[in-house]
């Protein structure tokens, strides 16, 4: 993993998306276990705070589980719950613009679905 160059979000946010994602395709499963905040860090080139900041975020939403001395795992669940949170974020925030868009430039969703 790297970071991509996003300066418009903070670093632990682009992590955050990055192991998000990776959940989502099922590189990490239920029971995996994630890199170390230290692995982690020194793989995108970031500051270690930053880690476990974006990590503590999953734990406070209950994605992933720590196991002291240990590691942290991907929590039971935790793909099902993002992907719910994905689409929900998706619908509510991503899809009226993008409706917007058509709308404007007169793109009926007939026409996306036939060039698929």
């Amino acid at each position: 993993m790297t970071l991509a160059k996003t300066p418009a979000k903070p670093v632990y946010v682009r992590i955050r998306e990055e192991i998000g994602n990776a959940i989502l395709t099922g590189q990490y499963q239920d029971g995996d276990a994630l890199p170390s905040v230290r692995a982690l860090a020194s793989e995108m080139g970031a500051n270690p705070l930053t880690v476990a900041k974006a990590y503590q975020g999953f734990q406070d939403d209950g994605l992933v589980t720590v196991k002291r001395g240990v590691g942290m795992f991907v929590a039971k669940g935790a793909r099902s719950r993002l992907a719910g949170a994905e689409r929900e974020r998706f619908m509510k925030e991503e899809w009226p613009e993008i409706r917007e868009r058509m709308d404007r430039l007169g793109i009926e969703p007939s026409e996306l679905l036939s060039k698929a």
